[in-house]
């Protein structure tokens, strides 16, 4: 069974969101970076970029295949994880860590809509 951190929440598309002061930062569960296998390269999101909830805002890519991340609130790109440039397998070892973007102006709205860790295990259990 994944982890699942009880003080996130999380989207369907397997990103979870953690709010650290006026920010969102967001980045992979532990059932997407096991799903992926070995993760070889991220690619990052412009910062300064307004995206909207259900974009398409980066990338990962394994040795098995590469997965779209799907933004899960409306907001601008504030500042992204670069040090996944040069070890994007930190992913595997910290998802919950290893974060790829953080969130401005973030809908808070759309944050509180997101699925609590509870209400994300019984959904990955679906997926099985």
């Amino acid at each position: 069974m994944s982890e699942v951190p009880s003080d996130l929440k999380f989207s369907k598309d397997h990103e979870w969101v953690k709010v650290e002061g006026d920010r969102a930062v967001v980045g992979i569960t532990d059932y997407a970076q096991e799903t992926l296998g070995e993760i070889v390269f991220v690619e990052l999101p412009e910062v300064g970029s307004f995206v909207t909830a259900g974009s398409e805002v980066a990338t990962v890519e394994s040795v098995k295949a590469a997965s779209a991340i799907y933004n899960p609130l409306d907001g601008t790109i504030a500042e992204v994880n670069t040090d996944l440039e040069d070890a994007p397998e930190s992913v595997n070892d910290t998802c919950y860590e290893a974060y790829i973007y953080a969130l401005s102006d973030y809908d808070t709205a759309q944050y509180d809509d997101l699925l609590t860790a509870e209400e994300y295990e019984q959904y990955i259990g679906t997926l099985d």
